[in-house]
């Protein structure tokens, strides 16, 4: 049974940061979410949180001209 994972399925890596723009995981915590043990994913979920913050807020999309 595959654990519960952080992926909202927005999946883009901000380079400066090297966090995932939705789920804030590096690409290796990526790769590895379904191998990692228990404690792993604890330590990088409590981790999650001051990604965010690091994170480059996204700008309101534009309306596309008509």
């Amino acid at each position: 049974m595959m654990a519960e994972t952080p992926c909202i399925k927005i999946c883009r890596i901000d380079a400066p940061t090297g966090f995932c723009v939705g789920c804030a995981r590096t690409i290796g915590e990526i790769a590895g979410w379904r191998d990692a043990t228990p404690a792993e994913r604890k330590r990088i979920l409590a981790a999650l949180p001051e990604r965010r913050a690091r994170l480059p807020k996204e700008a309101p999309a534009s309306p596309q001209p008509k």
